[in-house]
């Protein structure tokens, strides 16, 4: 018979491991702030982070953090709807709700798992028309579900709306996107996916975890952005991100959300989020409704970022989120780029086949609101660096 461990060899991780261009899995030794980490016993700028509020290494979370270790120990030893639902849930579910103009909202173990949640609503009398570029989680969602799934070009509403046409209308229809795309940084079309919506009697579900406490006047995200809270159906964010530290929640019209509590396996069979980072983010909160300056101070660093991107020729660089992708092309090159990016003392991403399509290998940069205009220009400096020495620059 066949090894079925046959397939776990894995060539071209252990080529680029021997070349010294493996970019994952990377140890960070500390973090002493100020965009900076430490790897292999020297500070770099790490611009490859979501953390894009700084708020993982605020002082007032981790105080948060701290007195909910202590009062209620490091973990729950149980799911929610057992052993496992804390006060604090409750509070955050409360808050966390009020804030998205949902009327309610169930925390779970992390932003994966909200979005595996999702599963539960796609029926098998239900169609899926979901952006092609939605993260894997979602995908993922939409496999474990019963729904038929279609897939549309990114952000293209004339082939949606065709979809729509030709849907069966007695399906149910949901549209699911995600509000700010982390690896390009763009956002999804919420105006044109409203009105299409609105006119098949679809619902639409948004994913949030990249926009959630970063867009929109008030944090709110995406859909605050676009001025289209109303049009959202069902929403859910990640605590990974914006709100610095773990967790994820779904939050919705009362009936779906305690439809969730009941049918959602993961949220069913998972322990529960532990009480130090349902405080944490309950902190994250607070300041995420009170600090706007930190919004500011991110997509300042964030318009430097893609200016000067912009003057190296790096057009897809245009855009008005903190995330910004160079499209490399092959493989190997993309992890020449990091390397060298590393070597000039800036901590980048890197993104590979099957993350992107093929031939479309990329170097993901981001900026957060601890990042000054020096450390912008550091970036910017490593980056011409890099590019100009792997003959980039000039098809950029």
């Amino acid at each position: 018979m066949t090894d079925p461990f046959s397939k776990c060899r894995l060539p071209e991780a252990e080529t680029l491991a021997s070349a010294g261009l493996y970019p994952y899995y990377l140890p960070v030794e500390g973090r002493p702030g100020g965009g900076e980490v430490v790897v292999g016993g020297r500070r770099v700028l790490m611009a490859g982070s979501n953390d894009y509020l700084a708020l993982a290494d605020d002082p007032r979370l981790k105080e948060a953090g701290a007195e909910a270790l202590h009062r209620l120990g490091s973990g729950n030893s149980g799911s929610r709807v057992l052993n496992g639902t804390l006060a604090l849930h409750e509070t955050l579910e409360g808050e966390l709700a009020e804030f998205l103009g949902h009327e309610a909202a169930m925390v779970v173990t992390t932003g994966y798992q909200a979005n595996l949640a999702l599963s539960a609503l796609f029926g098998p009398r239900d169609v899926l028309f979901a952006d092609r570029r939605i993260h894997a989680s979602l995908i993922d969602s939409a496999r474990l579900g019963q729904a038929t799934l279609r897939r549309y070009r990114h952000n293209d509403m004339t082939q949606l709306a065709g979809m729509l046409e030709a849907a069966d209308p007695q399906a149910g229809a949901i549209v699911l996107t995600e509000g700010m795309f982390s690896v390009g940084g763009d956002l999804c079309d919420l105006p044109g996916i409203a009105k299409l919506a609105a006119r098949h009697g679809a619902r639409v579900v948004l994913d949030s975890a990249h926009d959630a406490g970063l867009l929109g006047a008030g944090g709110r995200g995406a859909a605050e952005h676009h001025g289209l809270q109303s049009a959202v159906d069902v929403q859910t964010v990640t605590f990974s991100k914006c709100f610095g530290t773990l967790g994820g929640a779904v939050a919705g019209p009362r009936h779906v959300v305690q439809y969730l509590r009941h049918s959602a396996r993961s949220a069913l069979f998972s322990a529960s989020l532990p009480p130090a980072c349902t405080a944490a983010a309950l902190a994250a909160l607070d300041i995420i409704r009170t600090e706007p300056e930190r919004r500011r101070a991110v997509m300042s660093a964030a318009e430097r970022l893609r200016a000067g991107l912009v003057a190296l020729g790096f057009a897809r660089a245009a855009g008005g989120t903190p995330t910004v992708s160079l499209r490399v092309g092959d493989r190997l090159t993309a992890c020449r780029f990091w390397a060298g990016l590393l070597e000039e003392g800036v901590l980048a991403n890197v993104m590979l086949p099957p993350a992107v399509p093929e031939g479309e290998a990329l170097i993901r940069l981001s900026v957060t609101a601890a990042h000054t205009n020096g450390q912008v220009d550091r970036i910017l400096a490593a980056v011409a660096t890099v590019a100009g020495r792997l003959g980039l620059l000039e098809d950029a």
